[in-house]
Order: structure tokens, then sequence, then C-alpha cells
């Protein structure tokens, strides 16, 4: 890719906005916004009786409290698996003596570079959870069919949520 006049507009806490001039094959030079994250984790916890753990939290971004996966933002240098367990941990308490990789994603490659890594965990065991002192989590256990059904009429939609329970269920036997 060819950029020039790359610059920082905004450095933030969770993310930054920097602006640059792309050149476009023959279409010449065109400015673009990028928003820069540090990319995530998202993990979907299978229980041995085929019942899954998500979490319903408040999202301000869009003034509505959603049903995830466990989730977080990768920490510099961090393995995104090492990511995973630990959010897996604070937000539910579960720990996985499993995680299998289902893919990265891109959020929204028009306007975000964020990457989110994500991962079914199986092989689970309960413990206590441990939310940042900001959040408040319910965790919330039902069947992956009907997490499925959610996600397909609307009602789960959040999509890194949904594209790991659409690639975990086409995994299973």
């Amino acid at each position: 890719m060819d950029t020039r006049n790359r610059a920082m507009l905004f450095e933030g806490l969770v993310v930054d906005i920097e602006q640059m001039e792309v050149r476009i094959g023959d279409k010449g030079w065109h400015t673009f916004q990028v928003v820069r994250h540090p990319g995530g984790v998202g993990v979907l916890p299978l229980h041995d009786d085929g019942t899954v753990t998500l979490i319903r939290q408040l999202r301000p971004s869009v003034d509505a409290t959603l049903l995830e996966i466990p989730a977080g933002r990768l920490d510099p240098g961090e393995e995104p698996a090492v990511c995973g367990l630990r959010e897996l941990a604070e937000e539910t308490g579960l720990s996985a003596a499993r995680l299998d990789p289902l893919g990265v994603i891109l959020t929204s490659p028009g306007v975000f570079d964020e990457a989110i890594h994500i991962y079914l965990a199986t092989d689970l065991a309960q413990g206590e959870a441990d939310p940042e002192h900001y959040e408040e989590i319910e965790a919330v256990r039902m069947p992956l069919d009907e997490a499925l059904a959610m996600a397909t009429d609307g009602r789960i939609r959040d999509s890194k949520t949904i594209i790991a329970l659409f690639r975990a269920k086409a995994r299973l036997p």
C-alpha cells in the first residue's frame, strides 16, 4: 500500500485515529482515517452438556445491554490465547483445559484495524468471576441451539458472538 502524509489525529485510552493519503491504483491519492485498536480476543465457553455461557453487559457506544461471548482487549505483546483465558476467568469465573481457535475476524475493515481472535473453550471448570471495577457483568448459560436461534433472529446482535456461535456449531459433530 502506497501512503503519504500520515498523521495521528487522536490518541485515546482504547483507540487512536490516524489520517493518511492512500494511492488507489489509477484513481490517485485519497484521504482515509483509520481507527487503530490493539485487537482483542473472544471466547465461547462450551460446557459438556451442550450449553454455552454468554455474558450480558452494558455497551454505552450503542446505548444497550448486549449478550456476548466473554472478550477483551489484548495487552501489548500478549498472546491471544493467554488473553482469552484471562478474560474468560475474569468475566465468568470459568477456566478451560482446552482452547481451540475459531479464526480471526476484522470487525469493520473500512474504518477499524481491529482484529479479534476467537476461540472455543471446552473442558471447563467453574470458579469465581473477577470483572474489572467498572464492569457489571451477568453470566448467562443456555443451550447452544438457543443461542444460535437468538443470533439468527437478531436477539444477539454482537458480530463476534454471532460468528463464534456459528463457527463452533459448524465444528461440532
